[in-house]
């Protein structure tokens, strides 16, 4: 894992959408085992350099059940969503717009800004990429993604954005699990805005001479 600075973190757990289909069904004798992944912590922190930074882990979980894209050049990619990416939404409180942040193993990253939900703002370019690193190492594997200041809203320092954090994890199955914080609606929805229930403050320069 990556040394992280001396800033205050938040790590939380993610969980399967309640409509996922069993890695393996309940018998007789056992009970259904949801998902080949054990446990998907999120931790998110605002960095000195303005940068927001999000890591994905994946703990006591049975990779070789994963399909998991191979790593390619890095850069910007369309529909990571189809295949295990790493996903944050965030919004300034009370504002219908948000952005939208795909990381995939491979290295591959994607940035939408929307209007209002599911309003794809198309003249939206971003002024910077993300940098993504992803290990893996026995039942554990881990995402780490570094968004610079200028990629994302542009909001006064020391400003409280709405964060939601999910995940899709393909599976060898051909079986697709979607993971967030919190489900709101009856099928899987990343945009739902009351999804968005972390708060990440944008980080506020210090003169420490004082």
């Amino acid at each position: 894992m990556p040394e992280r600075p001396r800033v205050p973190t938040i790590t939380i757990g993610l969980r399967p959408h309640p409509t996922t289909t069993p890695l393996e069904p309940a018998t007789t004798t056992t009970p259904a085992v949801v998902s080949p992944v054990g446990m998907l912590l999120a931790t998110m922190y605002s960095a000195p350099d303005g940068a927001a930074v999000f890591e994905f882990k994946l703990e006591d979980s049975r990779l070789g059940k994963l399909d998991i894209p191979a790593p390619v050049e890095a850069g910007p990619a369309d529909a990571l969503w189809q295949h295990t990416c790493f996903e944050v939404f965030m919004g300034v409180k009370g504002e219908p717009g948000y952005r939208e942040f795909n990381f995939s193993p491979s290295g591959q990253w994607a940035i939408y800004d929307f209007l209002a939900w599911r309003e794809r703002n198309e003249r939206f370019q971003t002024a910077a990429a993300p940098h993504i690193r992803f290990e893996q190492d026995g039942n554990a594997a881990w995402l780490e993604a570094r968004v610079p200041a200028s990629a994302l809203p542009t909001v006064p320092p020391g400003t409280e954005l709405d964060i939601g954090l999910a995940a899709v994890i393909e599976r060898k199955d051909g079986e697709r699990e979607y993971w967030a914080v919190q489900h709101a609606v009856a099928q899987p929805d990343f945009h739902a805005r009351n999804t968005f229930v972390l708060m990440l403050k944008t980080w506020i320069a210090t003169d420490d001479k004082k």
